[in-house]
């Protein structure tokens, strides 16, 4: 049976296809399972079951949750989370609300740095959707400033970057108590992508597992044959449930969805972990 793309994302945040989009592809695709995980929304969840109804791919409602470690992001993958808890929500709108004034002093220092770069541009760019970073990447290289997008997060907006600026955003055990209080399963997203080129320290992962961590993302077109291996046995010595998928962005990095997917019993085994639900205090 095929698998489960359990990690996706639309133009709800900063991929370039709709929801509906990414579900006609994985139904040609002949996936099992669409996790539906957008940058600190929900808001495409709805249209992915529209899209999908009558067919019989499952839509995994989830969010990638922004985190932060060390002054530098991480991104952990929640599943099936109470959308009304109420916690849950204000964290979600308090990163929704923070990221368009980001946007505005990433702009701010590239303009201080002599760059040509508009912010109503990005704007533009982002539509009616949250601002992220590829949508300034994207407006740098309209603007000429860099050649390519990967350009503009490798010099200039990635955590290193001359014009990075910190986003509001939870220690990632704060994050992991969150999503479990809104009875959500939490797996790290790849582990491997850790301040540009590093790694999730071993010992968050191991201090994470503890407090209840479901899972780890294995399986990533950004990891190599070597990081898949590492994290196969670390997800194994601590009871972690090893996830694959493709982190699809639709056109931004390539149509990639699908190219690596979880297989159906270990999505059971992810949903069979969930907690229940408290309410928020």
């Amino acid at each position: 049976m095929a698998g489960y793309d359990l990690h996706t994302h639309s133009t709800c945040s900063d991929g370039t296809e709709s929801p509906a989009a990414n579900v006609r592809l994985a139904l040609e695709r002949g996936l099992a399972g669409l996790g539906v995980t957008d940058h600190d929304t929900t808001e495409g969840i709805d249209e992915a079951v529209r899209a999908a109804a009558g067919t019989d791919l499952e839509i995994v409602p989830g969010v990638e949750f922004s985190a932060e470690h060390e002054g530098a992001s991480l991104h952990v993958l929640a599943y099936w989370v109470d959308l009304r808890h109420e916690g849950l929500r204000t964290e979600l709108r308090r990163l929704v609300d923070t990221r368009l004034r980001r946007g505005e002093l990433i702009v701010e220092k590239l303009r201080d740095l002599g760059y040509a770069i508009s912010f109503e541009r990005v704007r533009e760019i982002a539509g009616e959707e949250l601002i992220a970073r590829p949508h300034i990447a994207q407006a740098m290289v309209e603007a000429g400033i860099v050649a390519t997008e990967k350009e503009a997060f490798d010099r200039f907006i990635s955590d290193d970057g001359l014009a990075y600026v910190p986003k509001h955003a939870l220690d990632p055990l704060d994050a992991l108590a969150l999503i479990r209080d809104a009875g959500g399963v939490c797996v790290l997203a790849h582990p491997g992508m850790w301040k540009g080129s590093g790694a999730v320290p071993d010992e968050l992962i191991e201090r994470m597992a503890a407090a209840g961590m479901a899972g780890l993302e294995v399986d990533h077109p950004d990891h190599d044959e070597a990081q898949r291996a590492r994290y196969r046995d670390l997800a194994r010595a601590l009871d972690l449930v090893p996830t694959g998928a493709s982190d699809c962005h639709g056109a931004r990095y390539g149509f990639r969805l699908g190219c690596d997917t979880t297989p159906a019993e270990l999505v059971e085994e992810l949903r069979r972990r969930a907690p229940e639900p408290r309410p928020a205090s």
